[in-house]
Formats: C-alpha cells, sequence, structure tokens
C-alpha cells in the first residue's frame, strides 16, 4: 500500500459520492462507501431518487484536498488505512477510514468523522512511516479495547451506568435528550440500542502517539414514538423517514438509525467523542 495509491482511492471516492447526489444513484454510492458509512448514507440517496428522480444537476462536488496518509503495516486481509482530507464544506478535515477486503476488491471508505484540525491526533508511526493498527481484540493497555466499544456505548445509553465514557453530547447529552421526549403529554418514546457486529460493521483502531488509540466504531438505535389519546403523528420532519417510510403514521411511528463515531481511547481514563454522526435507515408507522 503506497499513498498513491491512497490517493487515487481518495480521488475515486470524490468521484462516486458526487456521482450520487447529483443522479441520485445509489448504486454509485455502494461503490465506493461500505459498512456503517454506506448503511447511513444510502437511505438518504434513496430517499433523494423519491424526491428528486432526475438528479440533482446542480449539486455542489465535494472536494477534498490537502490529504494526509495514515497506513498501517498489515499482513493479511482485510486491510485499512486513513484519509484526512480538507474538504470544501467547512473549515473541518474529513477523516475516511478505508477498508478493501481482498486484492481484487476496491477500497471502499467505511468509516467518516468530522474533526477540526486540532482534533486530529498525532499517530504512532516506525521509522520507515508505518501506522500501527490495534486489532479490535487487542489492546490490554487501554482503558477498552475497541472490539468491546459498540456494546459498551449501547448498555450505557441503555441504564446510564458505568465510567468508560466521559460525558458530552454523544453521552449524557443523549441521555438528556431522550429523558425529555420519553414521556410528554402528547406522546411516549421507547429506545432500544443495540451493538453493531462485524464484519460488516468490524471497530477499526490506529495507535496514537500518547500512548491512546483512535477508534472508530458503529451502533444501531431504535425508537418508537406512540401519541396519546387524541393526538396524531404529524409531518414527518426527517426528509430521510419522510421519503422512505412506509404504512400509514397516524398512533406511532418507529425509527431505524445507525450511527458511526470516532473516540480517543485513553491508556487510563473515560473514552472521549471526538465526532458522532448518526443517519436514519428505516422508517415505520401505523
Amino acid at each position: 500500500m503506497t499513498k498513491a495509491e491512497a490517493a487515487k482511492a481518495l480521488e475515486r471516492f470524490a468521484d462516486g459520492y458526487n456521482t450520487a447526489y447529483r443522479e441520485s444513484d445509489p448504486a454509485a454510492l455502494a461503490g465506493v462507501e461500505t459498512g456503517p458509512l454506506q448503511a447511513m448514507n444510502q437511505p438518504g440517496v434513496r430517499a433523494q431518487r423519491v424526491n428528486r428522480p432526475d438528479g440533482f444537476p446542480g449539486y455542489p462536488d465535494l472536494k477534498l484536498t490537502d490529504a494526509a496518509y495514515t497506513i498501517p503495516k498489515q499482513a493479511g486481509w482485510p486491510k485499512f488505512f486513513l484519509a484526512d482530507a480538507d474538504s470544501n464544506r467547512d473549515e473541518n478535515r474529513w477523516l475516511l477510514l478505508f477498508t478493501r477486503g481482498g486484492a481484487d476488491e476496491p477500497w471502499k471508505a467505511a468509516y467518516l468523522s468530522i474533526l477540526s484540525e486540532d482534533e486530529v491526533p498525532e499517530f504512532k508511526t516506525d521509522k520507515d512511516g508505518w501506522a500501527e493498527p490495534v486489532t479490535p481484540g487487542a489492546g490490554p493497555d487501554l482503558a477498552v479495547k475497541p472490539g468491546e466499544l459498540s456494546t459498551a456505548y449501547t448498555d450505557y445509553l441503555r441504564t446510564g451506568e458505568g465510567e468508560t465514557f466521559a460525558e458530552g453530547q454523544a453521552t449524557s447529552g443523549q441521555r438528556e435528550i431522550r429523558k425529555k421526549l420519553q414521556r410528554t403529554p402528547q406522546f411516549w418514546t421507547e429506545y432500544v440500542d443495540q451493538p453493531a457486529k462485524p464484519p460488516q460493521y468490524a471497530p477499526v483502531a490506529l495507535r496514537t502517539a500518547d500512548g491512546g488509540a483512535l477508534a472508530f466504531f458503529a451502533a444501531h438505535h431504535a425508537e418508537k414514538r406512540t401519541m396519546a389519546e387524541g393526538f396524531r403523528v404529524g409531518e414527518i420532519k426527517d426528509g430521510t423517514a419522510k421519503a422512505l417510510v412506509t404504512g400509514k403514521p397516524r398512533t406511532w411511528l418507529s425509527l431505524s438509525r445507525i450511527s458511526e463515531s470516532a473516540v480517543r481511547i485513553p491508556a487510563q481514563g473515560p473514552v472521549e467523542f471526538l465526532n458522532r454522526l448518526e443517519g436514519v435507515t428505516s422508517a415505520k408507522g401505523g
């Protein structure tokens, strides 16, 4: 794996991404995305196909420039590398984690995290510039093994117990939002969280220079909102859910989502969320 090959993979991703949104073409997106990122973005393109069957010719192309590549030394398959690029969407950096299952398969982006330049960690590298991967079950010197993140996170969202994660928008903030929506005069909401499992949703981690690791993982989330007597669901505000909903939401609406996150795992202490993205994957009403 070379940086030149990584650059071609990043360019191919941008081309496929732009084609997908310009032409409302889910197949184009499937050609350059996989895993959690595809699961999160594919429903949005399908919804766009419903709303814009002829495409979106004026779609502003995504441009990724000033890219840096972190390539771990790996034997066998699957392999991965991290691209850290400037995007024309805002002033942040786009971190795209690419994976490849075999020599006859293309590189596809499995995770995306959007970080400020100051949030991008320094990675541990050897004298030849190779980064160090952390396998899901490894990392005895880390506060949490990468393979345990999804289960730990969904357990926390369900119970609020434990000290695995630092407080913040993705953790205590999520529980505060849910608490406010759990029961109101108009409706009540039930939540179900489940870990996202390999091989489709395999976590990926890289050792950082401070002895910790930057890890990417996914999780599944579902909610069902049931209206109180005399109330109706009303207009669905989420565009993807509105385009893809099945059934006729009158007294209840159920949404399934997937989240994908980038976290900093220290040697000791709580895991810190750097970025969390979430998208609707399906919707049903009745």
